[in-house]
């Protein structure tokens, strides 16, 4: 079976940014993140990374992103 995500990909969130709105979550295509049990500073859960290495770049959960609270480090640039 081959592997779905790219090697090397980094997935920053910025977790005081998060209002909680699970964009992220509901558009990733490969269920890189989900709800986290942490509290922001503002009182929201931001999303946690469960399955970095299914990431696949599409860039989706940063650029639906209402707040900027995702970032994808492109393994091409690391």
């Amino acid at each position: 079976m081959k592997a779905v995500g790219v090697s090397g990909v980094k997935i920053e969130i910025y977790k005081d940014l998060c209002k909680e709105c699970g964009i992220c979550i509901s558009f990733c295509p490969h269920k890189v993140l989900d709800r986290s049990e942490e509290i922001n500073s503002r009182g929201f859960h931001p999303p946690k990374v469960v399955s970095e290495d299914k990431c696949t770049e599409c860039r989706l959960c940063e650029l639906l992103c209402p707040d900027f609270a995702i970032a994808i480090k492109s393994s091409k640039h690391l």
